[in-house]
């Protein structure tokens, strides 16, 4: 083989598996880690969603996010930085895992089934004679409690298991170079769960069609769902175990003076040490701010869409098959991106990589919202029904494309680039700094746009809200834009990296 084809062959080889032979005893586990969260992660995304949507409608949305995932979000920072101080990191992953395993057993076998019994609805039916209409998601929420509460925990799982626990000990272990090639890998492992959990949402929410109609359909499926989680959540605990008695101790993969020299410098710090120490940190701040902005501008248009599917998909069943379908075909868009993003980090760096998540976003947003916004208008009433469809289903389709370029870009590129952006700073700056932002910084951003819709629901009604959300959508992403490009010049003084521009001189200069 000539040398000019042996270095295109090495070229496609680092853009299809930017691994090493030797690096998959590390790798795989770690790929195998996060397809078991990223799976537990969809199921309960779609059914969290389901459960509060078609009970409640999706008003119900923002006052859940801001009044019950936000607390919720604070009191476990609280709980998990205290434990952080007294538990080995590997009891601590044990010890948070558990909580969650077991109350999504207990959801499917227990609360579920007593729902008629645990639910206030006579209380709940005099608020809802009392308050106005507008207070209908605010007394969704307490009249579904235990609904409330699995839309909670589930919105925890992704911030606290996958983002905190799972990016954590990823930072802990990976060195920069690595991170750079095997961390849209490791993403690669998310978007092969979406075409696992996807098809098996679809099946076990179509099983109603083999059920008798006296049967409760959403309870099989909801047994079945939850029966996955669970499973899963034993693999996780499996794989974790394994990686911390076969990997950590490869002087290959992992260096445990350096790490434990680390660990005995590190000082300790209290809560409100630590809140003082990331404020006073410009470098954390823009981070935080990346967080915030995304969770804001996602959250702004998800509500949107998810009242439209409402209209369409009513029935618990049919509503969380729409959302497997949705999840299968963002697994394989996903899938494709994650090669793309990977060559987009390596190719442009990481500014460049970090930019193009919150572009697309509002180019997307804009395109669904316009739809949205005129959708009763008659001219583009007439031009929907000539191809056989409602504005109604050109809603739905619309938001769908914009929430799989969304996170298909999240995955591929806003993920890895975050990520990355820990990995420089000093085991304080990573532990205090990742829990704080992952878990209140993300709650905080998509409780803030939660709590910008319940202004306009109480103020306008939902559905005469969305020009004022499309608005703050593309102000929230300016905002974004702009620390992207601050946290990109200190990420580069940290890394001790060239521009791009610079080091797209270097070949020139070489062949010179």
């Amino acid at each position: 083989m000539s040398q000019d084809a042996t270095a295109e062959f090495g070229k496609l080889r680092s853009f299809f598996w930017p691994v090493h032979m030797y690096e998959l005893k590390k790798m795989l586990p770690m790929f195998l880690m996060m397809l078991f969260i990223s799976f537990n992660y969809t199921i309960l995304r779609d059914t969290k969603d389901t459960l509060v949507v078609t009970a409640g409608g999706a008003e119900v949305i923002p006052f859940l996010k801001f009044w019950g995932v936000l607390p919720s979000a604070v009191i476990f920072m609280l709980i998990y930085s205290k434990l952080s101080n007294s538990l080995s990191k590997e009891k601590l992953f044990y010890v948070t895992l558990f909580p969650f395993m077991i109350f999504f057993a207990l959801f499917a076998t227990v609360f579920y089934p007593l729902r008629d019994m645990l639910h206030p609805n006579e209380s709940a039916n005099w608020l809802q004679a009392s308050l106005p209409e507008s207070f209908g998601g605010m007394i969704a929420v307490y009249r579904n409690w235990t609904f409330s509460l699995f839309y909670i925990l589930s919105e925890l799982w992704g911030s606290a298991v996958l983002s905190l626990m799972f990016w954590g000990f990823a930072n802990d272990i990976m060195k920069v170079t690595e991170a750079k090639r095997v961390y849209t890998f490791f993403g690669m492992g998310a978007n092969v769960a979406l075409l696992l959990s996807g098809p098996s949402i679809i099946y076990f929410s179509n099983i109603r069609k083999l059920l008798p109609p006296d049967v409760d359909a959403w309870q099989i499926t909801l047994n079945y769902l939850m029966g996955m989680v669970v499973i899963a959540c034993l693999c996780i605990y499996a794989i974790y175990w394994w990686i911390q008695r076969n990997v950590l101790t490869d002087t290959r993969f992992y260096d445990p003076a350096q790490q434990a020299k680390a660990k005995k410098s590190k000082p300790k710090m209290s809560i409100s040490e630590s809140f003082l120490f990331l404020a006073k940190s410009p470098y954390i701040l823009c981070i935080a701010l990346l967080v915030i902005g995304y969770g804001i501008a996602i959250n702004l248009v998800e509500v949107t869409w998810k009242g439209q599917i409402n209209k369409l998909h009513s029935n618990p069943n049919d509503y969380n098959a729409f959302m497997g379908l949705f999840s299968t075909i963002g697994g394989a868009v996903n899938i494709s991106m994650m090669f793309i993003g990977g060559w987009i980090i390596r190719r442009f760096g990481w500014g460049i990589a970090a930019m193009l998540t919150p572009i697309i976003l509002m180019l997307t947003g804009l395109g669904f919202f316009s739809f949205v916004i005129f959708q009763d208008s008659s001219l583009l009433q007439g031009f929907v029904s000539y191809f056989g469809a409602t504005t109604v289903s050109m809603a739905v389709v619309l938001g769908m494309i914009q929430n799989l370029a969304s996170k298909s870009t999240k995955y591929s590129l806003f993920d890895p680039t975050k990520e990355m952006a820990y990995i420089p700073l000093d085991q304080e700056s990573k532990v205090k700094g990742k829990a704080a932002i992952d878990v209140v910084g993300a709650r905080l951003g998509k409780s803030g746009g939660s709590l910008i819709q319940q202004v306009l629901i109480l103020s306008l009604g939902f559905g005469a809200i969305a020009p004022y959300v499309a608005v703050i959508m593309v102000a929230t992403i300016g905002a974004w834009l702009v620390a992207v490009r601050s946290l990109n010049k200190q990420f580069l003084l940290l890394t001790g990296e060239k521009s791009t521009k610079a080091s797209s001189k270097e070949p020139a200069a070489a062949a010179l």
